[in-house]
């Protein structure tokens, strides 16, 4: 790699954190309140005026849950595997399967085993989602509307509906999940 080629990275990052800040609907100032990096220091770092460097970039990669990689537009090490990091949140495993941060994104959710009676909160967000059950049986709450869709089936819904999904009986449930924040529906196309 060349010294024109690290400039050109080191160039791109600004760019990078302000698109992710933005997307993340945060203020220099919330991003400064969870780095400790000051508002100054982050406005130079995204405009292009101060040169990331290393204890910079590890906590903003923290902050905004992408791979430092992402952020200095590392080139590709010819590895195709994804190297998936679990996270646990509301409950639900979710195993990212895709490295982007945006376009469609792939997930293997593992959702825990639920009471019969407990209630199903729903969510509304900008996207589209498509779903397809692994194994167990799978509640897929849809405004007023539940669909009980068990191992082999799937589902597809503008996520501006509210809706939700939860296993239905007290067995954990595999979900294998496309996301799509930009609101685009996945095409199937026949060969």
């Amino acid at each position: 790699m060349t010294d024109e080629d690290v400039d050109a990275a080191l160039a791109g990052v600004g760019p990078r954190l302000r698109h992710l800040r933005s997307r993340r609907r945060l203020t220099l100032t919330d991003v400064s309140e969870r780095t400790g990096i000051s508002v100054s220091t982050l406005s130079r770092l995204e405009s292009g005026v101060r040169r990331p460097s290393l204890d910079l970039l590890l906590p903003l990669a923290k902050v905004y849950r992408v791979p430092l990689d992402d952020l200095v537009g590392a080139p590709q090490s010819g590895d195709p595997r994804i190297h998936p990091k679990p996270v646990r949140r509301d409950g639900m495993i979710y195993i990212p399967l895709t490295r982007q941060t945006s376009g469609v994104q792939a997930f293997k959710l593992i959702l825990p085993p639920r009471q019969e009676d407990a209630r199903i909160v729903q969510r509304v967000h900008e996207g589209y989602e498509w779903i397809y059950v692994l194994s167990g049986t799978l509640h897929l709450a849809l405004g007023d509307n539940l669909t009980t869709l068990v191992a082999g089936e799937a589902a597809e819904f503008d996520t501006r509906t509210p809706h939700a999904i939860a296993s239905a009986d007290q067995q954990p449930v595999e979900v294998m999940a496309l996301f799509s924040p930009q609101g685009e529906r996945i095409h199937i196309r026949d060969s």
